[in-house]
């Protein structure tokens, strides 16, 4: 071996300094690795760590405890006349039934305080449960029948063990005649729990029994649907004109360079624009479907917008030129040909930036729609919360049963928000085309 190839053995790949640095490299290599993966398993670990303290939570939502009461529907009280009219009938005191009820299963207790304590056992919910039995039959008046009703917020939570029955008297809400009362009608088998149905069916509530998301879902579709018919047309023209027809001078530079940065632009500054020009100039209806619809479509669109031109762009152009060749105008061959096969990816960024919108609730809040709305809207312009908004309201309160309702709200949001996203997945890897 001559002298110049031991140097070049000594200098190349097969010296130790060559077989050194590669060995680092190598490790350097691992590490990386191994940090990669102890970051995966970290966000899934707090993600797993969030999902089971909602789910843990929220479950108990869904079922809701009731009391079963031997009611004396006592014609002095609903109809002292005889007459069986609707407006006398709806304007009795049902509520009285109740108290004369649990009166009758517990004689001992004649105090004013322990009467109170002692109604509170049931819902105030409870009255609106007998006027719709006596407006529906109103051959039940006279008779004396077992109806379920709801139990108070307190008795619910001491069933689904959020308050420690063995915790000092004075640490907990629930005193201990109310547990003495609670577990006589368990032994009577007159305690229950059953799906809790007026979650998906009521409004918002001051009690938390009868609190539910029925407006906020309604709401949210109000909403999500001025959203759409606003920002998916806007934003698809729009898309087409800069792709296809806008010619590419500094004032198009320009609008496409604002495109991208308002869509990184704080939710809660399209709020701030929603109260500017919907309330305070066109005077819309405060705290409406039709307003939030208008702002979040103002937040929607630049989504929309980037997400319909990387679908146009993502049609080969041998395409648009075929078209061109054989006679068709710009415009027939961008809504005849590019339209129809980029709508795929249109479809899917449009899914995504409404699954964004309906989890806003930072420019709700600004114009408006955190307001307490009791009743289920019937139009766009009646006063409406969403459901980002209601879980916002419930997370103040001080009540403990609001705790559960909040994580049970989140479930329900979380479910709309996944089966969205699943849909655009579906969507496009069902339409998706590769050229």
């Amino acid at each position: 071996m001559t002298d110049t190839q031991n140097d070049v053995e000594a200098t190349g790949w097969r010296s130790d300094k060559f077989i050194a640095g590669l060995a680092k490299r190598k490790r350097s290599e691992r590490r990386f690795r191994l940090t990669g993966l102890l970051a995966i398993l970290t966000a899934l670990t707090l993600l797993g760590i969030l999902l089971f303290s909602i789910f843990s939570t929220g479950y108990t939502a869904f079922i809701q405890t009731y009391i079963t009461l031997d009611v004396t529907f006592s014609e002095s009280v609903i109809d002292k006349n005889g007459a069986r009219d609707p407006a006398e009938l709806r304007a009795a005191n049902y509520n009285r039934l109740v108290q004369d009820a649990l009166r009758k299963k517990f004689p001992e207790v004649t105090s004013r305080g322990d009467l109170r304590t002692l109604f509170s056992l049931v819902s105030n919910d409870a009255s609106q449960t007998l006027r719709e039995m006596v407006e529906k039959d109103p051959g039940l008046i006279g008779k004396t029948v077992p109806v379920r009703l709801l139990a108070g917020d307190d008795v619910d939570m001491v069933r689904k063990g959020y308050i420690d029955r063995e915790s000092a008297e004075e640490d907990r809400r629930v005193k201990n005649e109310e547990l003495v009362w609670l577990d006589a009608l368990l032994k009577e088998g007159a305690v229950s729990t059953h799906f809790n149905s007026g979650f998906f069916t009521n409004g918002d509530s001051r009690e938390p029994e009868k609190a539910g998301i029925a407006g906020a879902m309604v709401g949210s579709f109000y909403t999500l649907i001025i959203t759409m018919i606003i920002a998916f047309p806007i934003g698809v023209m729009t898309a087409i004109y800069l792709e296809e027809f806008a010619p590419k001078n500094k004032l198009n530079d320009l609008i496409e360079v604002n495109i991208n940065n308002l869509a990184a632009v704080p939710s809660i500054v399209f709020g701030l624009l929603g109260l500017a020009i919907f309330l305070n100039v066109a005077h819309l209806p405060r705290s409406a479907p039709l307003v939030g619809g208008l702002t979040l479509a103002l937040m929607t669109l630049p989504t929309i917008i980037i997400a319909a031109r990387a679908a146009i762009r993502a049609v080969p152009d041998s395409i648009r030129q075929a078209a061109l060749g054989l006679g068709a105008s710009s415009q027939q061959a961008a809504f005849h040909h590019i339209l129809p096969l980029s709508m795929p990816g249109i479809l899917t960024g449009t899914i995504i930036g409404l699954s964004q919108a309906l989890g806003e609730t930072a420019p709700l809040l600004m114009i408006g729609m955190v307001a307490f709305i009791a009743d289920v809207p019937s139009t766009i312009s009646d006063p409406a919360t969403v459901m980002p908004v209601q879980i916002y309201l419930w997370a103040d309160s001080s009540e403990r049963a609001f705790v559960e309702k909040t994580s049970g709200a989140i479930m329900v949001l979380l479910g709309f928000l996944i089966l969205m996203n699943a849909f655009a997945i579906v969507l496009r890897k069902k339409f998706e085309r590769r050229w």
